[in-house]
């Protein structure tokens, strides 16, 4: 009977954000098409705005039901400095959907709108695929090293696509996510691409760099944060069951250094090893801290 009553909440709960998204998403489409037809940048930017205000409102009703009916209990470090009005590249590390809905949380109305790189062919997903594309979230498409070898000319393809992608950012302030590993953590993954890290796959530096390249003159500061789930990795179904999500959220500022701006990071042999050891360093920083924290918290 417990499983029953778990997994019951776990449905209406998943209800609950259902309706909620498809409320959101409604004007959220409707807007964007308005935006799409607007030949007046004035008015498409005042657009913009107000779909990055649904956007706000989507996301703090889907954090307020979260906390009503689950067991929730996350602590975030170093959000004082953080503004609104800046642009900001926010780098994490990742290990679950749940990512996304913490950091979220975590920086609604602290920074602008959160935006995250995601896989083309997602735009299809129900609903969602919809919101994101209304929201502006840069798609990008990869391609396998498989790929590459039999089709050489499309080497370089994904990265000049995810800058296309960024160049609509420039006339608002922006905040844009990268999971800068690629994919989400597992031992099986640390393995199978022999990462040096003992909590974090190696970081991949193509989308970083692209943002860079299309606006990062604009950018305050980079938010560098650490994600650790001290009781173990959190699950979007057990979240919706009412499981305890103990969650801490580290965010560190990092000033973009004007090297960073001025390399050519697809041309530039010597930029792109000088840019691959820049993150090496922070993840490094990154895998002791979660070491640090894991301990600090018994696991």
């Amino acid at each position: 009977m417990k499983s029953f009553f778990r997994n019951l909440q776990g449905v209406i709960v998943f209800g609950v954000l259902s309706v909620n998204t498809i409320f959101w998403v409604t004007p959220l489409m409707l807007l964007a098409v308005v935006k799409l037809l607007l030949p007046i940048p004035v008015l498409r930017l005042a657009v913009t705005r107000v779909l990055m205000a649904i956007g706000e409102s989507w996301v703090s009703v889907n954090t307020a039901i979260f906390r009503v009916c689950g067991f929730i209990d996350w602590e975030s470090r170093g959000l004082q400095n953080l503004r609104r009005d800046g642009w900001y590249l926010v780098i994490a590390n990742h290990q679950t959907w749940v990512d996304i809905v913490v950091l979220q949380e975590t920086f609604n109305r602290r920074i602008p709108f959160l935006k995250f790189f995601i896989k083309q062919k997602l735009i299809w997903f129900p609903f969602l695929g919809l919101a994101w594309w209304a929201l502006d979230m840069p798609f990008m498409k990869r391609y396998s090293p498989s790929y590459l070898a039999k089709n050489p000319h499309m080497k370089g393809k994904d990265v000049e696509t995810t800058r296309r992608a960024c160049e609509k950012f420039r006339d608002t302030p922006t905040s844009i996510l990268n999971f800068v590993e690629g994919t989400r953590f597992s031992d099986q993954k640390r393995a199978a691409r022999k990462s040096d890290y003992r909590n974090l796959l190696q970081p991949r530096a193509g989308g970083f760099a692209a943002a860079l390249s299309s606006m990062g003159y604009l950018f305050t500061s980079v938010a560098d944060v650490t994600l650790v789930y001290p009781n173990g990795v959190a699950g979007f179904w057990g979240m919706c069951c009412g499981d305890r999500v103990r969650v801490i959220v580290d965010v560190r500022e990092r000033e973009l250094e004007d090297w960073l701006l001025a390399g050519n990071y697809q041309d530039d042999r010597a930029f792109r090893k000088r840019m691959h050891s820049w993150l090496g360093d922070i993840w490094i920083e990154k895998d002791d801290l979660i070491s640090s924290m894991r301990e600090d918290y018994g696991k």
